[in-house]
């Protein structure tokens, strides 16, 4: 059998770690053959390949990113988007379709398989952990390393300076970044795309933490909004999959602070950071699990699925049911840190 692998979306620590699960064991256990499709949904969509094979994996298990590239094509929207695929794959002789990816990538892939008839297995990669059939996303783990020792950093230059100091982290739709990332760097005020937030309590928070003579971390997702306002976006722009391009409500939030509080802020945008550099050790145990769970799925022939984490069990989900929703924050749990504030 050959077995085409493919990385769509943002990248994220992990990626590579997933790769080669896939492969090693696809070859040493099942004899398989493995061609690598380049960018995402553009390397079925156009024929773009890359050799796979256990030379072509062999030292990426640390490294971030992704050897095949990375996209946000969406092929449902393209010119006879479907028929490409099917007709590239049957060139090729791919026989089943790996795809490593979030609700976008794992979307199509679930279009691909229940409707017409290409057979995938999805693996779940999103540093934003918002796919409800899983516990954790592998890429998650490290991108709240990542924000916490930024948090950790800039707690000092902020005593130093006595300023509102505002991080602003990745997290369109849900929180979990944001919430864990802010709780375990100490911040004064997490504030979350699933709660809109009132920025006159966001300054009294402010405020109270100064009359204790401390310096104040606000941590805001990039999705959060304002009680009486939108969401803050960098352009208009849309991509494939009908995103607007977030980022802003860092620099809006600081400058709201500072004008209402008379208190000096100032914005970090952690940005693309926190999916960049080396996975944590429990991301790639984590993708690692993962790859060799999903060709298992494709030995069994079970496809239109996607592996997730339950527990610490790799269980099968169908695809549609993994994309179905997204993961949020519950309030509980939201209100459960809302001691920390001020």
């Amino acid at each position: 059998m050959r077995v085409g692998v493919l990385t769509g979306g943002g990248d994220c620590p992990g990626l590579n770690a997933v790769i080669r699960a896939i492969v090693r064991k696809g070859v040493q256990e099942y004899g398989y053959d493995f061609v690598g499709f380049r960018d995402g949904w553009r390397g079925p969509l156009e024929g773009d390949t890359v050799r796979l094979d256990i030379p072509a994996v062999r030292g990426i298990l640390p490294r971030g990113g992704t050897i095949l590239g990375s996209s946000r094509t969406n092929p449902l929207k393209a010119d006879n988007g479907i028929r490409r695929i099917k007709d590239n794959l049957a060139k090729l002789d791919v026989q089943a379709l790996v795809a490593i990816g979030g609700e976008d990538t794992l979307g199509v892939a679930a279009r691909l398989s229940g409707e017409y008839g290409v057979p995938c297995v999805g693996v779940p990669k999103t540093i934003d952990n918002d796919l409800s059939a899983t516990d954790y996303t592998f890429g998650f783990d490290t991108a709240v390393n990542i924000a916490t020792e930024a948090i950790d950093r800039l707690h000092t230059t902020a005593e130093s300076h006595m300023r509102v100091l505002v991080v602003e982290v990745m997290g369109r739709h849900a929180g979990w970044i944001a919430l864990h990332s802010g709780l375990a760097g100490g911040a004064n005020v997490i504030l979350v795309p699933e709660q809109r937030f009132d920025v006159e309590q966001v300054c009294a928070w402010v405020t109270s933490r100064f009359r204790a003579s401390y310096a104040p971390i606000v941590v805001v997702a990039e999705g959060a909004m304002p009680r009486d306002g939108d969401m803050v976006l960098k352009d208009g722009s849309l991509d494939s999959f009908g995103h607007v391009r977030l980022s802003g409500v860092g620099e809006w939030l600081a400058k709201e602070i500072e004008r209402r509080t008379g208190k000096e802020a100032r914005t970090t945008v952690l940005g693309h950071v926190q999916r960049g550099g080396t996975p944590s050790a429990f991301d790639r145990w984590l993708a690692t699990r993962f790859g060799l769970h999903a060709i298992d799925c494709v030995r069994d022939g079970d496809f239109g699925t996607m592996v997730a984490l339950r527990g610490t069990d790799i269980v099968r989900v169908p695809l549609g049911e993994a994309t179905a929703k997204l993961k949020t924050v519950d309030p509980k749990l939201y209100e459960e840190v809302g001691v920390f504030f001020g």
